[in-house]
Formats: structure tokens, sequence, C-alpha cells
């Protein structure tokens, strides 16, 4: 028996119709181009759980005509992100 690791099994490419697929659209101007964008929170030492400052990262999908956010999931309100 060998001691060499197996080698996982290649998993099968899954075909997606993506014409089948919702365009999401800005709520504010119906454009459907967004900008990957991030909003950077600081987050003070005595409520971070290290008990050191952090910078935590956002990731945000911000309308390329208008610039409004899209919430695309999570819990968090883009309203509260900006402010």
């Amino acid at each position: 028996m060998s001691t060499k690791p197996m080698k996982p099994l290649p998993k099968a490419k899954q075909r997606v119709d993506l014409s089948q697929a919702e365009t999401m659209k800005c709520e504010s101007c119906e454009n459907s181009l967004f900008i990957e964008s991030y909003v950077l929170k600081r987050l003070s030492a005595i409520v971070s759980p290290t008990g050191q400052e952090a910078i935590v990262p956002i990731q945000v999908f911000a309308c390329g005509s208008c610039g409004e956010l899209k919430n695309i999931g999570g819990s968090a309100d883009t309203s509260d992100l900006v402010g």
C-alpha cells in the first residue's frame, strides 16, 4: 500500500445557461453595470475580538452610472455602510 496521498477525483463541470438568469439592475436608475468596490471600516480595539484596532474591508457593488450601492446579500444595510 502506498503512503502517497491520493489525488482527488475531478469534479464534473456543470453548465449553466445564463440566458435564463435575471440581470440585476440599479433600483434608482435601471443601469445594469456595477463596479466592485470596498467600504473600509475601522474597528476599535475595545470591540475588536483580538483586542487590537483593525481595518475591515466590506465588498460592495456600486452602480456604474449613479454610484448607488447594491445590497446583494448579507445582513448589512448599505445605508449603514457609508456615512
